[in-house]
């Protein structure tokens, strides 16, 4: 614990740091007040610069899945780390990593690792064309696949939150290149299928959206996509870098049976360490090089202290996948007595879920995709972040996010939660 406060921080972050933060969420604009500076996490709970403690569902953004500094991923981390942080050459970790993946992804039969969600969708990206010979992509508004050029193009989440459509800075000639659709509106990818599908490379989407809120596909919408990307030689990429390993030992895909010609990993698998992935058929991953022409590196993929706590993760994880029929009935024990806390006061809200994650739209209607999400009350929902945190409560600090819960997360942190929910729904 530092002696200096999150104001005073904050108060000279903003002197050496653009906004203060180094990732935009974070400075907390969106639900009108100053980040919080985290000095330590232990299971469930965060705790402030202060020495203030939180019940956390953000859970670094959905990585900890195990519960914060797990005993077994904090071993191996320091186990690898006093071998050596990096030594940009292969090591063993790296194999045993592309294994693991790929047994639990049957779409996924070469993978490479990379440093970054981000890096993982802009490389996936740039095979897709490479392997096609086309240059135009398709998106889905709100569906956030890292700040690439290519890619920041009425995307979601950060984006969303600032209210940002697009971001300057990308060549207009790049954004031509981007064709965006509205997520569960099959009619319009159809057009827009008839109108480019010749020139598309890929088709890339979050098999559930988790950048504008959670929003799950409705019923044959992926299953359409991936029926009419095939006719078309155009090849699909599952964006499961929030999915992955969240839902099942595994991804969204597994779940619903569509295999992707792509697919992008990250969070989980690096186990909170700064991680990404992508892969899927051989034919087309051996388009990379060294094997093939499309070029593709990073000084820091592979990461040993990366692929020790991710290897760690995972191996809990597949230890006992009842781990997330657990999650799964705790997210949805959470949620249900929410939505009876919000129907009692009367205060409109969309609860969407799947599996351990959420997110608590300030909306009266049903929201299945980014125009819904949008118009969901931002100032509302604002303050109930803030009564939250007072109550001892860390959520996204942001309506446009998912919430998730851990394996570390007890009944009496629900208990707890709802209680707080209750308390802060009185002042709203």
């Amino acid at each position: 614990m530092t002696d200096k406060s999150s104001q005073s921080l904050f108060e000279e972050a903003l002197r050496y740091i653009p906004g203060g933060v180094n990732s935009p969420v974070r400075a907390f604009k969106a639900v009108q007040s100053d980040p919080v500076f985290i000095a330590r996490a232990a299971g469930s709970r965060i705790y402030d610069v202060e020495g203030r403690e939180y019940i956390d569902y953000v859970c670094s953004w959905g990585p900890m899945i195990l519960g914060h500094r797990h005993s077994e991923v904090t071993a191996a981390v320091q186990e690898a780390a006093e071998k050596g942080t990096s030594y940009g050459a292969p090591t063993a970790l790296e194999v045993e990593m592309a294994k693991l993946i790929v047994d639990a992804f049957p779409s996924v039969e070469l993978v490479r690792m990379v440093s970054s969600g981000t890096e993982a969708a802009m490389s996936a990206i740039r095979l897709a064309r490479g392997y096609t010979g086309r240059e135009k992509i398709i998106k889905f508004e709100g569906c956030y696949h890292g700040h690439a050029d290519s890619l920041l193009v009425k995307a979601g989440s950060g984006v969303a939150t600032l209210g940002i459509p697009g971001s300057p800075g990308i060549p207009h000639q790049l954004a031509a290149l981007t064709i965006t659709v509205p997520y569960n509106d099959t009619d319009t990818f159809i057009k827009a299928i008839d109108m480019h599908g010749p020139d598309l490379a890929c088709v890339i989407i979050e098999p559930v959206a988790g950048n504008m809120g959670v929003i799950l596909p409705r019923h044959g919408f992926l299953e359409t996509i991936r029926d009419i990307t095939r006719r078309y030689g155009i090849l699909l990429i599952f964006d499961e870098v929030i999915t992955g390993f969240r839902l099942t030992y595994g991804g969204f895909q597994n779940l619903v049976g569509i295999n992707p010609d792509l697919t992008c990993l990250g969070k989980i698998i690096g186990g909170g360490l700064p991680v990404g992935a992508f892969g899927g058929k051989g034919e087309i991953m051996e388009k990379l090089a060294p094997s093939g022409p499309v070029y593709q590196a990073g000084t820091l993929s592979g990461n040993p202290m990366a692929m020790a706590a991710g290897i760690t993760t995972l191996n809990i994880l597949r230890r006992n996948e009842g781990n997330y029929d657990i999650l799964n009935t705790k997210t949805s024990l959470l949620c249900n007595e929410l939505q009876k806390l919000f129907d009692h006061t009367q205060i409109p809200v969309c609860i969407n879920r799947t599996g351990s994650m959420f997110t608590v739209f300030f909306s009266g209607h049903e929201v299945y995709d980014f125009a819904g999400a949008a118009k969901s009350d931002t100032e509302l929902y604002a303050r109930y972040f803030r009564n939250m945190l007072a109550n001892g409560v860390s959520l996204a600090p942001s309506q446009f996010e998912a919430s998730f819960l851990s394996l570390a997360h007890t009944d009496e942190d629900i208990e707890k939660t709802l209680d707080a929910c209750a308390r802060s729904l009185k002042t709203l």
